[in-house]
């Protein structure tokens, strides 16, 4: 479903991904894990064409995004290019960035209706699916100042899915939220797991990951440095910069697991 390949995005001198490279499959939950500063997010930002890149390739299905250094695109045609991967590929904010003089149900059906003209009642009806999905019926008519965090980030997920994307990117899903409402999402993303969506998550949170994950790709210096399963990236890394972080990581939460 998705193929990246040498992806190099450049702020100034400074190369944020540095030749990035991996590949995701259709209906996996991949976990992008990695130093703060290492290019995760940035590279969640590509995915959805909220950031250009300067070099590489991306493709998600059939939709090809190139570097702009060798293929720089008329506005027209970045527009155009920009809504058909935005109806592809959803992403949900890590602060969820709900439209707060709409009710939750009302923000979740408002990308339906303005953006793929689908008729209020279908996108209602659609709408309350989700939000019962993701365990908020009977909420539909609250704003979201009466909503807790984690019902405003599963309004978010709700409004990603009601769109009903192939793909749907999660900018750090756990990092406002108390401990206990971490182990809430992590059985309501192996519940959006079972739905056969690509999902790509990007996370600080190790526990988490290894949770929720069919896929880990751990990520340092811009670039994506091994993939595997769980399992085998947290706990057998082959590469000697993912086994230097993860024995950091656990250096800091007592003995590794073995």
């Amino acid at each position: 479903m998705i193929e990246v390949i040498n992806v190099v995005k450049r702020y100034s001198a400074a190369s944020v991904l540095n030749r990035a490279t991996f590949t995701i499959a259709e209906g996996q939950l991949t976990t992008l894990v990695g130093p703060s500063g290492c290019g995760k997010s940035t590279m969640l930002r590509c995915l959805n064409r909220l950031e250009t890149f300067d070099e590489g390739l991306i493709r998600i299905g059939d939709i090809a995004m190139h570097g702009t250094a060798s293929h720089a695109l008329s506005v027209a045609a970045e527009n155009a290019l920009v809504n058909r991967v935005r109806l592809r590929v959803g992403l949900v904010f890590q602060n969820f960035n709900l439209f707060p003089h709409l009710t939750a149900l009302e923000n979740v059906i408002e990308a339906p209706v303005t953006v793929k003209r689908l008729p209020r009642a279908r996108a209602e009806e659609l709408g309350k699916l989700y939000m019962n999905l993701v365990g908020l019926s009977g909420k539909e008519g609250d704003y979201p100042a009466r909503l807790s965090g984690g019902q405003q980030q599963r309004v978010a997920i709700a409004r990603a899915l009601a769109m009903e994307p192939d793909v749907v990117l999660f900018d750090e899903p756990t990092s406002a939220l108390d401990p206990p409402l971490v182990r809430e999402v992590a059985t309501l993303f192996r519940l959006l797991d079972d739905l056969r969506r690509t999902l790509v998550v990007v996370s600080h949170d190790m526990d988490f990951a290894m949770a929720i994950s069919d896929q880990v790709i751990y990520f340092e210096g811009g670039r994506a440095v091994e993939s595997g399963t769980a399992t085998g990236v947290f706990r057998r890394p082959s590469q000697p910069l993912t086994r230097a972080f993860m024995d950091s990581v656990h250096d800091g939460r007592g003995a590794r697991q073995p």
